[in-house]
């Protein structure tokens, strides 16, 4: 619980009710901002599935798409990432030597993803308080609110129909609908 929110949503919201606030995310820096300047004290989490998407991705540059030296690579780092313990995942990635520009671009950019996130990524402590660390759920729930109302029976939507009707759901879910 934050005691001085920057922004009134998250009061409205019912935030100083709460014994934990998080912010789930993909590790993108304009997300962690929003959430310093909206939720200043929320525990920020990066999303599970997205860190290990990061882990696949590389070991398919690494090691090609489907075959078993990049899956055995990324189950490994997986499970370690699982338990919490980035510096190892980034220690193994500091073992690699890639040989073209591709794959040394993305290890590049994977070890910087991991480090400056590694404090997000604490997944065996998150779960030990009792946290989410994916945002299946919550995705989910928003597939849900965004489905019931469009996908009633005999309903064809344009987009520009379904996104007012999207904006006027959400208004209405949110009380702000007047």
């Amino acid at each position: 619980k934050s005691a001085s929110m920057k922004s009134p949503e998250p009061s409205r919201r019912g935030s100083r009710r709460a014994d934990k606030t998080i912010v789930l995310g993909d590790g993108a820096l304009w997300i962690w901002n929003l959430a310093d300047e909206h939720f200043p004290g929320a525990i920020q989490i990066v999303d599970l599935y997205h860190a290990r998407e990061h882990l696949n991705e590389l070991a398919k540059v690494l090691y090609g798409p489907g075959t078993p030296k990049a899956r055995t690579w990324a189950d490994l780092r997986i499970v370690e990432l699982d338990e919490g313990d980035v510096e190892k995942v980034i220690s193994s990635m500091n073992r690699l030597r890639p040989t073209t520009t591709a794959q040394q671009d993305e290890l590049r950019r994977s070890v910087a993803y991991f480090q400056t996130n590694a404090h997000r990524m604490r997944y065996a402590d998150f779960r030990r308080q009792g946290l989410f660390v994916g945002s299946g759920v919550i995705e989910a729930d928003c597939k849900s609110l965004v489905g019931k109302r469009l996908k009633q029976s005999g309903m064809e939507w344009t987009v520009s129909g379904a996104n007012a009707i999207i904006a006027l759901r959400c208004a209405t879910l949110s009380n702000r609908f007047k």
